[in-house]
């Protein structure tokens, strides 16, 4: 019923493999067209970015102004009018066009490397995050891999480059998992390749950059996920800004629940 739940996503066939990605982000709630990411495939990998002629990402519904660039494993919902789709975001929210169920990569346990980087501005963010497929409304939960900032990203301080990353679980609807994400602050430059990880195991998920374990918690969702990556801009955060953000994706990979 699901898709792969391995993989080795290099982005390097010069296109998006779209047995696999879904190129817009939560599309029910607005379209795939509204939705669609801003992106190329090249040498370099998967580039998301934000340029300043692209829309709001469902403008008259979510609360702050929102851009996004994302491309997501999975992706379906229900009928017009009704209210089943993925991660909504208000109360509410009713399908505007129908997706069909496409499951790209839904893996259940597992290790997960994300190896990326990116150009922020100071209104902007990147973020790759595991969901659950809501196939039944309560398989919500997430763990966020990592969460970073523009506005948290220190070039040139005294002891070096360093930016707050968060990561951890977001319960949402899920009443098996307490909500336990944090932020700190890493001596590490997020404008060069990072490898982003979780080692996801049952009741244990460690977070990981480089090889090296940042957190552990002693929970997990226990149900299969899909993977988003993600490039967000709020534009009344700071009107004035001259810089397109970018996030520049150079592979997934996984090794199968046990590692």
């Amino acid at each position: 019923m699901w898709g792969r739940t391995t993989l080795d996503e290099r982005f390097d066939q010069g296109r998006l493999d779209t047995s696999v990605w879904t190129d817009a982000y939560l599309p029910a709630w607005s379209s795939r067209a509204e939705a669609a990411a801003t992106y190329v495939v090249d040498a370099g990998g998967l580039r998301l970015t934000i340029p300043p002629e692209q829309p709001l990402w469902c403008a008259e519904l979510h609360p702050e102004p929102l851009r996004v660039s994302a491309i997501q494993s999975g992706n379906w919902s229900g009928p017009v009018g009704g209210t089943r789709g993925q991660q909504p975001f208000r109360e509410g929210l009713r399908v505007r066009e129908v997706q069909e169920a496409h499951w790209g990569f839904t893996p259940w346990f597992g290790y997960l490397e994300v190896e990326c980087r990116a150009t922020l501005t100071p209104r902007s963010m990147m973020s790759a995050w595991m969901i659950g497929l809501e196939d039944e409304p309560e398989r919500c939960g997430e763990v966020c891999i990592m969460e970073v900032f523009g506005d948290t990203v220190e070039r040139d301080g005294p002891a070096g480059p360093s930016a707050m990353v968060g990561m951890g679980v977001h319960a949402f609807r899920d009443p098996r998992l307490v909500e336990d994400f944090s932020t700190q602050c890493l001596r590490i430059d997020v404008g060069v390749n990072h490898r982003y990880a979780v080692n996801w195991q049952p009741e244990r998920v460690e977070f990981l950059i480089d090889g090296t374990l940042i957190r552990t918690l002693h929970q997990a969702p226990d149900y299969p996920m899909q993977l988003i990556l993600g490039l967000f801009d709020f534009p009344a955060r700071e009107p004035a800004a001259v810089m397109t953000p970018e996030m520049v994706v150079r592979r997934v990979t996984t090794s199968p629940p046990g590692r």
